[in-house]
């Protein structure tokens, strides 16, 4: 906990304050904070669970399991790309290759310069559109390998 900032500390335990008369309330908790900071680092973790006696392996078992939770910071534009079966089948798989190819990084990962994630999403219910791709909340239909480095350039403009 050393690690975090005053004011980090005072905002966590007022998240954790928010909650504090509900019955179950390490999810809401634990969205707060990801949406505040955009992921939960372990000494996070650590504050929560002094904060509100659930153990920090239960924390992290949490934050490991669901996708939407980070350890990491994300990149400003998180590039999810559909892997789901209508996907897959319309080449999302080589749409996911050509991001990576051309950010030069697997999925998971950041950008050296904090600009991109790229992530793999399990379905998001855009199956007629397929293959589909999300960048930071924009869908983007059928998208073809040849309209990735577009697609790319299109944010990178925006930071120019």
């Amino acid at each position: 906990m050393a690690h975090l900032q005053e004011s980090a500390v005072k905002q966590i335990t007022e998240i954790v304050n928010r909650y504090k008369d509900e019955e179950t309330p390490l999810m809401m908790i634990l969205s707060d904070i990801q949406r505040e900071y955009g992921y939960i680092p372990l000494e996070v973790q650590e504050l929560v669970s002094s904060l509100t006696g659930v153990p920090v392996s239960e924390i992290y078992g949490v934050v490991t399991f669901y996708s939407f939770f980070s350890l990491t910071p994300k990149g400003k534009y998180v590039i999810g790309v559909c892997l789901g079966t209508a996907c897959y089948v319309k080449g999302s798989q080589l749409v996911l290759d050509k991001f990576g190819e051309l950010l030069g990084i697997k999925p998971g990962e950041t950008t050296e310069d904090g600009l991109f994630t790229l992530d793999v999403l399990r379905c998001v219910g855009a199956c007629a559109i397929a293959p589909a791709v999300s960048i930071s909340g924009k869908v983007f239909p059928m998208v073809e390998v040849k309209q990735v480095e577009g697609i790319i350039n299109q944010y990178r403009a925006k930071e120019a």
